[in-house]
């Protein structure tokens, strides 16, 4: 017999993998794909699917979901993983997944962060999904219309899985103290102000939030009959944050941000900062942050310095490479600009009144000018006839109507005229100056 290694014992899994669900009955979030009567649950329950993309925050449940499917279809589930593997590993895994097909077998595969897939890496897969040898599953949390080729993301449906909320994450929590493959053989204490303030702080990711529960329990106070009591202090120490005033609703962590967001507005760089040191010393996720502000550059600041726009999203993207504390200064650098910039809410005000007509009129047609002839029978219909390419002018400019019929002389961006917005409200004044005299 062969002697084992101290080495070939079999490791305890993290909690996140025993808890991880194995029907979609189980499955906690993403109501809007997989709720009753949703597109991808009837895709799945009646066996119809197809290769697709999860794109996603992580922690939203993208490889879970792709195990369910798989045990739901019957099918040869393949796990891979676009950080460890190239060209060779691909052809040997498309090797296998041929001799599947031949069996009458299907196979799934699930790429994990596909994105990181170079083009030569992710065409290797067409030849492939085309001729139906795989279903592909691709996870990312990266935009798919920059990440993943073209070609193979034509021949792939998009599903865009949400963060959960911190209700569904405190499910998910309250359920792993219960379940027997959780804590459910132990006596846990832990107030119910613990378990929101983990789902809070996770922001939406599953995985984090459990990896928390599992931490705070296996360091929390056990007494001689082998209970467990976890404190506020047990929290604090194994997330080291200080959770400064975040109360058991979570409400403090929407007063902190709105917070930030109304100092920014009031052009208040000194509370800005304070309100950002907050947040991130308690122990917010600095992507949040970031993310609310790319939200003002354009909300509160938008063309009166478009500038402020690219440092936000700079901001982030330091972030997304660094993260705490490294980022602090990025995020520092970002608010103060964006507070100190010239400030308009043009860009919502216009979107807002133009939504509001555009979910209204739905109905309305495209106007005969400005639609694509592309075909004979669109001509012959006046596709495009009388358009006028601006181009062709001295002006640059044409008396050309774009609005539906019934729309026509409604305004939506008026420039609040403060920084560059003010020259771009004489333009457009001049503008519309010009088309009333034409």
């Amino acid at each position: 017999m062969e002697q084992l290694s101290l080495f070939d014992r079999e490791m305890p899994q993290p909690l996140a993998a025993k808890l991880r669900p194995s029907t979609l009955e189980e499955y906690v979030g993403q109501e809007h794909l997989l709720g009753r009567g949703k597109v991808l649950r009837r895709l799945i329950e009646q066996d119809q699917i197809s290769s697709m993309i999860f794109w996603g925050p992580p922690g939203v449940g993208k490889t879970t979901l792709a195990r369910i499917i798989a045990n739901k279809t019957q099918s040869s589930f393949i796990d891979f993983s676009a950080v460890t593997s190239g060209i060779k590993e691909i052809r040997t895994v498309m090797e296998q997944a041929e001799q599947n097909r031949q069996y009458g077998v299907r196979t799934i595969l699930f790429v994990d962060e596909i994105h990181r897939f170079n083009k030569a890496q992710q065409d290797a897969f067409l030849p492939f999904v085309e001729k139906g040898s795989i279903i592909l599953i691709g996870a990312t949390t990266e935009n798919p219309s920059f990440e993943i080729n073209s070609a193979l993301l034509s021949r792939c449906k998009v599903f865009v899985l949400q963060a959960l909320t911190t209700q569904e994450i405190k499910e998910l929590l309250s359920h792993a103290l219960k379940d027997q493959r959780g804590f459910g053989n132990q006596k846990i204490q832990i107030d119910d102000e613990l378990l929101e303030t983990i789902a809070v702080f996770a922001n939406g990711d599953a995985r984090n939030a459990l990896s928390t529960l599992e931490m705070v329990v296996l360091n929390g106070e056990m007494d001689s009959e082998g209970a467990v009591t976890v404190t506020k202090e047990t929290l604090e120490q194994c997330t080291m944050r200080k959770s400064l005033l975040y109360d058991k609703k979570g409400e403090e962590h929407y007063n902190l941000i709105s917070a930030l967001h109304k100092s920014m507005r009031n052009s208040d760089p000194d509370a800005a900062v304070y309100w950002l040191a907050r947040m991130l010393e308690a122990g917010e996720d600095p992507l949040y942050v970031a993310r609310r502000v790319v939200r003002f550059a354009s909300e509160d600041v938008g063309l009166a310095d478009p500038q402020a726009l690219q440092i936000a999203v700079a901001a982030y993207q330091a972030c997304h490479f660094l993260g705490m504390p490294e980022c602090n200064v990025h995020l520092t650098q970002a608010v103060i600009y964006v507070a100190l910039a010239p400030k308009s809410n043009a860009m919502e005000v216009s979107y807002n009144e133009a939504k509001a007509d555009a979910t209204k009129d739905l109905a309305e047609p495209v106007p005969l000018v400005i639609r694509n002839g592309v075909t004979g029978l669109m001509r012959d219909l006046e596709y495009g006839k009388g358009y006028q390419y601006a181009h062709d002018t001295e002006e640059k400019l044409t008396n050309m109507q774009c609005l539906p019929d019934a729309l026509v002389g409604r305004e939506y961006y008026r420039p609040a005229g403060m920084g560059q917005e003010a020259g771009l409200k004489k333009r457009l004044e001049e503008i519309k100056a010009w088309k009333r005299a034409h």
